[in-house]
């Protein structure tokens, strides 16, 4: 009985999924309706025939996941338990204690309580170590984040009990934490640059991402900004509707920000349809390879309105409507429906014709062709060009958003002792351990943001140390030759998640700003004229 169950439940997954990829035609429902019959004929065989028993979940969920990368590398399935994962950077919250935290030295380490969640309501504070949880050490067993948050997470209104470790405590502090709803922040960064350029950055687009956008635009307006950096570098998506309210943010009236069409789907406009708060100031997006999807759409709508400049380099090129289909279980299917369009009529996604492997491995081939260092080397016939809506600018199609001021990636501080460190983590890990044996004098000396970031640098006996502990954690060299190339770089990393421990994730993108050459770019940008010679329309707003 239970196997005829799963059976005829593999039956209804495959037939809400085939008729919703076939169109509902007379012609077209026959194929679906053979194509599911030979889909349960073969099931039913395997389960009566087949030399050893079956699991028949595993067998349907790869067949699902196999038939949809048939389609394209954007329709997925998702159990029930990936896809509460998933959904969680979305909704902008999860429930549990809220602290952001690492694996230190095998304890569980506070870097930081999140800004009112029931952690930082209770006292805990940065540098707490986390010894047990309930009835379950946590200190030298071999925990993971995995672990860690197995007991940490857990439904709103129940209580944990932590036994912390705190500096200066002889005795372990008790806390009984309530879980509550704790809000993942999108945007991750926002401050002035001087006295008239401000500075956005967003890592996703979730429900509470135009929340937190406007809060920052409005303080940053009161501080007295005239022009705006948005930086979506590294930003892969997420809402159509968040990306279509931030778009409103900037342009007026009633201007075309996005249509969607699809097989199935008529086209959609979707119109500017209120006042923003920075609709007349100049702007300057940054993107790079990683910026996909939403915000693609969002750079897609100021370039092609004029409406600013499009700085860095050819974006992901994912432009790709998904639609959930939930399959009885708790299980989903994210299908693609549709295609996003930019007002120009430009189409976001790039092709996917040559098969997902070749999809995947885009930004090796980008790096490989040269792509990176030159947009010359990416080759523009004229059948892909377009014009703007207002200054009949040349824009170009074919997959992704190709910016109006090309970046290359500075290699430049790029060692192999540098890429080594860099990629182990020894930096970060070396500031945890820095700031864990001095964060009360640092607080001391720093007691506010803006006094570390314009007072703090590494001493010579600091580098001294920070070369010695990277070879004694991973046997890596730093050689005077290496040093001449990458130091300065390695001073800036250092620094950044030495203050990103001591105050907010936000600090480190205050300290990094120096090596991110697409900022720096478009700062000089702003200053040097090149924004007034582009011809754009940001004043007839």
């Amino acid at each position: 009985m239970k196997k005829k169950k799963i059976l005829n439940y593999i039956s209804l997954v495959a037939l809400a999924i085939l008729s919703t990829v076939f169109s509902t035609t007379a012609s077209a429902q026959s194929t679906t309706n053979d194509a599911i019959k030979k889909f349960n004929t073969l099931l039913n065989m395997l389960d009566r025939l087949y030399v050893d028993s079956i699991n028949a979940d595993e067998l349907v969920e790869t067949a699902i996941e196999k038939m949809l990368e048939e389609l394209d590398p954007h329709s997925i399935y998702f159990s029930e338990e990936d896809l509460k994962a998933s959904n969680e950077p979305l909704d902008g919250s999860f429930e549990g204690v809220g602290i952001q935290f690492n694996i230190f030295k095998d304890t569980i380490m506070v870097v930081t309580p999140i800004t009112g969640g029931p952690s930082e309501r209770l006292g805990i504070m940065s540098g707490d170590r986390i010894v047990q949880v309930d009835e379950e050490p946590t200190a030298g067993v071999g925990i993971t984040n995995k672990d860690v948050i197995r007991l940490l997470k857990g439904p709103k209104g129940t209580t944990v009990k932590c036994y912390i470790k705190r500096d200066g405590e002889m005795d372990l502090l008790e806390f009984d934490i309530v879980r509550d709803k704790i809000p993942i922040y999108s945007v991750v960064a926002s401050h002035m640059i001087d006295d008239e350029i401000g500075y956005i950055k967003i890592n996703r687009f979730a429900k509470t991402t135009m929340e937190e956008l406007r809060t920052a635009l409005s303080d940053l307006n009161a501080l007295g900004m005239k022009d705006l950096i948005l930086d979506l570098q590294g930003n892969g998506g997420g809402m159509l509707r968040t990306a279509i309210n931030m778009s409103d943010e900037f342009l007026s009236g009633d201007k075309l920000i996005v249509y969607t069409e699809g097989r199935a789907f008529p086209r959609e406009d979707t119109h500017a349809s209120y006042k923003g708060l920075f609709e007349k100031g100049r702007l300057v997006v940054l993107m790079d390879g990683g910026s996909a999807s939403a915000s693609e759409i969002v750079a897609g709508a100021v370039q092609d309105w004029d409406r600013g400049l499009v700085v860095g380099r050819r974006s992901f090129g994912k432009g790709l409507v998904q639609r959930p289909i939930n399959l009885g279980d708790g299980s989903a299917v994210r299908m693609t429906v549709q295609k996003y369009f930019t007002p120009s009529g430009r189409c976001i996604q790039k092709p996917y014709d040559e098969g997902i492997e070749a999809y995947r491995n885009d930004p090796i081939t980008r790096f490989e062709n040269g792509e990176l260092h030159s947009l010359d080397s990416l080759k523009l016939p004229d059948s892909l060009k377009y014009t703007t809506n207002i200054k009949n600018r040349t824009v170009y199609g074919g997959g992704g958003i190709i910016p109006d001021i090309f970046v290359p990636i500075d290699t430049t501080s790029n060692s192999e002792s540098f890429r080594k460190t860099l990629n182990k983590g020894l930096m970060n890990k070396y500031a945890h351990e820095y700031v864990d044996s001095k964060r009360i004098k640092l607080s001391k000396k720093y007691p506010t943001e803006d006094d570390f970031i314009n007072n703090y640098s590494l001493s010579e006996r600091e580098i001294a140390d920070f070369i010695a502990f990277v070879y004694e954690d991973s046997k890596i060299e730093i050689t005077e030759e290496d040093w001449k190339v990458s130091g300065e770089a390695i001073k800036i990393r250092i620094t950044a998640f030495i203050g990103r421990n001591l105050y907010e994730p936000s600090t480190f993108y205050r300290v990094i700003a120096g090596l991110n050459e697409t900022l720096q770019e478009a700062i000089e940008i702003l200053k040097d004229g090149r924004f007034e010679k582009a011809r754009l329309a940001h004043r007839t707003f």
